[in-house]
């Protein structure tokens, strides 16, 4: 009780909420993707564990905490150093360690943006090519949605917990965190994947939003850290864009039917 008190508190609570909410968006936009192609009580049943799943797993890796952070620390293997800087065509030591040595987390993170660079693609040119590419889609079952939902789900959630590592060493305030912010999401996870359904223009968005993680994480796997404000600001610029386009349209629309 007394830490409840205590101002350092409250304020590392609102603030990795805060953050957590953020980096929850990548999550979220996954699920409203994800679980498009399915229908009643399925597509319930598959946002709620992608929503609360995800809840659940950044708790038990909070949990672990200590085992989380090995995962940062030690490399499993490492590339020859001169292959890094050839590659990388640098003699900066700093990006040459960062590139040849890899741990756990580092290979976590590049498969996990090579998954949604692949599923983000394979989205995108089922919009493309139309309604008959996407009924040929649509016979992903239930349980493949699950799975998809399950491995990103791992990779978010190790981005989310070692953020909140970061920022806090007071356990009980990154769990708190995390149930509010999933709470936001379980609010919001709904309205947003009918929105994105019912808005064509939006969905491409979502998509390309998407791929933009997919590359961030991979870079991040590599050493190159892309700051995620870079991202969030880019993709808010183009909803607002998009948003005013939608307004206009909807304008135009019934000035013609009047």
């Amino acid at each position: 009780m007394e830490l409840l008190a205590t101002p350092a508190f409250w304020v590392s609570l609102s603030a990795l909420t805060f953050l957590e909410i953020v980096l929850g968006i990548d999550n979220l936009l996954f699920v409203s993707i994800a679980i498009g192609k399915l229908k009643g009580r399925e597509q319930a049943e598959a946002r709620r564990f992608g929503v609360w799943g995800a809840m659940l797993l950044r708790i038990v890796m909070l949990s672990g905490i200590f085992w989380i952070i090995q995962l940062d620390e030690n490399p499993l293997f490492a590339l020859p150093e001169g292959w890094a800087a050839m590659i990388l065509g640098t003699q900066d030591e700093h990006a040459i360690h960062a590139f040849t040595y890899f741990t756990i987390k580092d290979l976590i993170l590049l498969g996990g943006g090579l998954f949604l660079l692949v599923k983000g693609t394979q989205e995108i040119h089922a919009s493309v090519e139309g309604a008959a590419h996407e009924e040929a889609e649509a016979k992903s079952n239930f349980r493949d949605v699950l799975v998809q939902l399950a491995v990103i789900n791992i990779v978010f959630s190790l981005d989310s917990v070692i953020t909140a590592v970061g920022m806090t060493d007071i356990l009980a305030v990154m769990i708190l965190a995390v149930v509010l912010s999933t709470l936001v999401m379980a609010v919001a996870a709904k309205p947003l994947a009918a929105f994105i359904e019912e808005q064509p223009t939006m969905k491409m968005l979502a998509l390309a939003f998407i791929l933009l993680v997919g590359v961030a994480l991979m870079a991040d796997g590599l050493g190159f850290h892309i700051p995620r404000g870079y991202l969030y600001f880019a993709i808010a610029f183009s909803v607002g864009v998009e948003l005013l386009n939608i307004r206009a349209r909807a304008k135009h629309e019934a000035s013609v039917n009047h």
